[in-house]
């Protein structure tokens, strides 16, 4: 029998265990094989295919019990399976264990949150978040099955996004964390009052990051107004360079505080100041882009290539000319003046198919008339 072997082969390890079958049956005899087998995670010596052929035959186990009586199972199996450290190599064969346990189990069923929770947390740890299944539009489907409340779908959420941040999947993070958000409504929202302001320095933070201004609408962000980080977010969606400078004398602990570096603010904050201008203007001659972004002659030109690889802003320079020539750029906010001309643009384009399609007609009309004529 599967459990006696599992006793014989921890009993070989040195692990105190009887080798009787409880007559309690299978869930008392497993739950017993599990707590024994702190003694193979915390050997270091051990085989990878060892550990991992002792879990996956716990996990088949557990598989085989009614959904009802296997929970508690599976929380202590998980628990031994995360307890390691970082540079363990057999940390992979530890999350195809959970991974393996996680699809063993009914889709529709509960249980699937509970180790998917653990396999974040041992995926963090072990910075193997490309071994775990992270894409959200997954996740809402899983969790649709599930039908979790709204708090675990929450705590699911943080946990992705504190495994994804750990592991410097910052835009990935980022996405987590603004769907958490918007899980809160205006009756709840301070109670994300800390998760609010984690998003915004990430936002902040990430040289990637220009397009900020979806944050505001979020109902824990808006609770944060008033206050000294709405106010830089407000800066960052919306203000130019000059704007940031007033503000950081005043908040200079404040931004220090949050983790925040003031240079690398400056450097986004011309980034995002360059693109206002490009908004409006198809050329910036050099003095002025060294006026506005506080920079000195001689680095106009590389802040300018630093600008291009961003592809915020599309554009060539003129040095004989001095200047910039604006192909396009991004903008940083999205308004009704913004949706508006999108409109325009797309209106034209179908105006300008259907005169394509009539004349395409017109010239398919003809060609018969003109074969027989002929």
């Amino acid at each position: 029998m599967q459990i006696g072997e599992l006793r014989s082969y921890l009993r070989s390890k040195g692990v105190d265990i009887s080798e009787e079958n409880s007559s309690e049956g299978l869930i008392t005899d497993l739950a017993k094989v599990i707590e024994a087998t702190d003694i193979i995670f915390k050997d270091a010596t051990l085989p990878e295919a060892e550990l991992e052929m002792v879990i996956n035959s716990i996990v088949s186990l557990i598989l085989i019990l009614p959904l009802e009586n296997n929970e508690g199972l599976i929380i202590a199996l998980c628990e031994k399976v995360v307890k390691t450290e970082a540079a363990d190599r057999r940390n992979s064969a530890r999350i195809r264990s959970l991974n393996n346990l996680f699809h063993g189990i009914d889709e529709r069923c509960m249980h699937r949150y509970i180790v998917y929770m653990y396999m974040l947390k041992l995926a963090a740890t072990a910075d193997m978040m490309h071994k775990v299944n992270s894409d959200l539009v997954e996740i809402k489907k899983w969790v649709a099955k599930w039908d979790i409340s709204t708090l675990k779908y929450q705590q699911l959420l943080r946990t992705l996004y504190e495994a994804l941040d750990a592991t410097k999947n910052i835009e990935k993070a980022t996405k987590v964390m603004v769907e958490l958000l918007s899980t809160y409504t205006e009756d709840n929202a301070s109670q994300a009052r800390e998760d609010a302001q984690k998003c915004i320095v990430t936002c902040l933070a990430d040289s990637n990051t220009f397009l900020m201004d979806h944050l505001l609408t979020l109902k824990p962000v808006k609770f944060l107004e008033g206050e000294p980080i709405h106010d830089l977010l407000t800066i960052f969606v919306s203000g130019k360079l000059s704007q940031y400078e007033n503000f950081y004398p005043k908040h200079k602990d404040f931004v220090a505080s949050l983790g925040l570096s003031h240079e690398d603010n400056m450097q986004k904050m011309r980034i995002l100041t360059m693109m206002q201008m490009a908004e409006t203007k198809s050329e910036i001659d050099f003095e002025t882009i060294q006026q506005e972004m506080k920079i000195e002659e001689e680095d106009v030109e590389a802040f300018i290539i630093d600008i291009v690889r961003t592809k915020a802003i599309r554009a060539k320079m003129d040095q004989m000319q001095r200047k910039v020539i604006i192909s396009s750029t991004t903008h940083r906010t999205f308004s009704k003046q913004q949706w508006q001309t999108l409109r325009e643009h797309l209106d034209q384009w179908q105006h300008n198919l259907n005169l394509i399609m009539g004349s395409l007609d017109t010239v398919a009309n003809m060609r018969p008339q003109h074969s027989q004529a002929h």
